[in-house]
C-alpha cells in the first residue's frame, strides 16, 4: 500500500513477499554498484516509461509563457524558476520507478493552452548502455523551445537506491534573441528498501542559469536526517553570477507550497507556487492504433494492463518478451555490423544529443513553424508518399478503442 501523509511524504509500506524479493535481489549487489543492468521486479514499476515520465517537467508550461512575456530579465528568470520548481510534485502512487525504455523507443504528445495555442513534444531513447533519453518541446505561437538529454544512473547505497539525474536541459526564449536557461537536476532516492517504510526523496543541489541575464538559481533539495528534519524541504537563492549578490530566497516544500522572498526589499515571503491551486496542463497522446510498434504506450501496453490489474506474473512475462526482443535486435545489429541511428536526435560535438530539426530551421511564423514541427514529430514512419499526397500523420481525433489500453488506463496522482 502507499500513501501521502499530512506532510506530503511519498512513502510505501511493502508486504512481506515483495520485501523478501528485494532483499534476495539486493543480496547480489555491492555498495555503490551501478544498477543500470539490473532487472527490477515488476511490483516496483510505475506503469509508464521513462520516455513519458520526463513530461512531468512540462506539467506547467504556461508558467514559461507568462515568463517569456516579461520585459524585465529578472522577472523572466523568476518565471523560469517557478516553472522549474513546479514539475517535482508530480509522482506515481507509492515509491515506483518507470520502465527502462528500450533503444529506439519514443514518446510523442501535444498540449493545448488556455489561450488555445499548442505545443508539441517528442522524447526518444537514443542509447541503452548507458541509458540516455533525449527530448524536445516547442510552442510555435510563443516561440519557446526546450531541449535536453537525461542520463539517469542508478546506485545502490545499502538501505536506499539513488537515481542520479545527469545530462542537461535548455529552455530557449527564441523571441528574446534566443535567451537560454541551462537546467540541471537533483538526485532521487528510494529510502528504506531493506527496513522501515520506503520513502521517496529528492536530494543534492541543482541549478538554473542564464548567462545572458547574469542570473543563477541554486537550490538544495534537503533530505531528512535520521533524527531531525522534515521531508521535501528546499532552500535556494537567485543571485547575480558576476557579483554573487543574492536577490531572492526560495524556500518551502517542493511537494506543496514554495515561497519567494525579495532580499533587496526585505519583504515577507510570498507564494511562488502552490501545487493545490495551479492546475497541470494535460497532454494529448494519439490512440495506440495511430502509434508505431516502438511508441511507448503501445510498446508497454500489456505490461501496463497487468500492473494496473495487479497481475505481477503476467507483467513479468510481458516485460520479459520486450527485453528479449531488445536483446535479439542488438545481436542482429552486431552480426550485421549496423550502428543504431536515432530517428529524432543526433549526437553533436558537445557530447550531447540534440534534435535533428535545428532551432535555426524553425520558421518564425507560428503557422509555418507548426507545419514544420508537426510533420517532423508526427509523420508515420514507413508510410510511402504518393503523388499529390503527403505522408500520413498521426490522427489525434481518433478515440482510444484498444481494450488492452482501456483496461490499463489509470489516472496519475498529482
Amino acid at each position: 500500500m502507499s500513501k501521502c501523509d499530512e506532510n506530503s511524504v511519498i512513502e510505501e509500506e511493502l508486504d512481506e513477499e515483495p520485501r523478501s524479493i528485494i532483499i534476495s535481489m539486493i543480496g547480489q549487489l555491492r555498495k555503490d554498484m551501478d544498477l543500470s543492468r539490473i532487472t527490477f521486479p515488476t511490483f516496483v514499476l510505475e506503469p509508464r516509461s521513462f520516455t513519458e515520465r520526463v513530461t512531468d517537467f512540462m506539467s506547467h508550461p504556461d508558467f514559461l509563457i507568462d515568463a517569456s512575456k516579461c520585459e524585465d530579465p529578472i522577472d523572466r528568470f523568476i518565471g523560469v524558476v517557478k516553472y522549474y520548481m513546479s514539475g517535482w510534485h508530480i509522482h506515481p502512487k507509492g515509491v515506483k520507478k518507470p520502465y527502462n525504455p528500450i533503444l529506439g523507443e519514443f514518446f510523442r504528445s501535444q498540449c493545448t493552452f488556455r489561450d488555445s495555442t499548442s505545443a508539441y513534444f517528442v522524447s526518444e531513447q537514443v542509447s541503452h548502455h548507458p541509458p540516455i533519453t533525449a527530448m524536445f518541446y516547442h510552442s510555435p505561437e510563443h516561440h519557446i523551445s526546450i531541449e535536453g538529454d537525461l542520463r539517469p544512473k542508478s546506485r545502490f547505497f545499502g538501505n536506499s537506491v539513488g537515481m542520479l539525474l545527469e545530462g542537461y536541459a535548455k529552455v530557449h526564449f527564441n523571441k528574446r534573441n534566443n535567451e537560454e536557461y541551462l537546467v540541471t537536476y537533483p538526485n532521487m532516492y528510494a529510502r528504506g528498501i531493506l527496513f522501515g517504510k520506503m520513502v521517496l526523496e529528492l536530494g543534492e543541489t541543482s541549478t538554473v542559469t542564464c548567462e545572458k541575464s547574469d542570473l543563477m538559481f541554486e537550490v538544495e533539495f534537503k533530505t531528512k536526517g535520521l533524527i531531525w528534519g522534515t521531508y521535501n524541504q528546499i532552500a535556494g537563492k537567485i543571485k547575480r553570477i558576476s557579483t554573487k549578490e543574492v536577490l531572492y530566497d526560495i524556500s518551502g516544500n517542493w511537494q506543496t507550497t514554495i515561497y519567494i522572498t525579495d532580499r533587496r526589499q526585505r519583504t515577507e515571503p510570498t507564494v511562488l507556487f502552490d501545487s493545490t491551486k495551479d492546475n497541470v496542463v494535460p497532454q494529448t497522446v494519439a490512440c495506440v492504433a495511430e502509434q508505431e510498434p516502438n511508441e511507448s504506450r503501445n510498446l508497454w501496453k500489456f505490461v501496463t494492463k497487468a500492473i494496473v490489474e495487479n497481475d505481477l506474473d503476467a507483467a513479468t512475462a510481458q516485460k520479459s518478451v520486450i527485453e528479449e526482443r531488445q536483446r535479439e535486435e542488438a545481436k542482429r545489429r552486431e552480426a550485421a555490423k549496423e550502428r543504431f541511428i536515432p530517428r529524432f536526435f543526433q549526437l553533436e560535438t558537445d557530447g550531447f544529443y540534440h534534435p535533428k530539426l535545428m532551432l535555426k530551421d524553425i520558421p518564425d511564423d507560428p503557422a509555418q513553424a507548426t507545419e514544420v514541427i508537426t510533420k517532423w514529430i508526427f509523420t508515420k514512419a514507413g508510410v510511402q508518399e504518393t503523388e499529390g499526397k503527403e505522408k500520413e500523420m498521426q490522427d489525434f481525433t481518433k478515440p482510444e478503442e484498444d481494450s488492452v489500453v482501456l483496461a490499463g488506463t489509470k489516472p496519475r496522482r498529482h
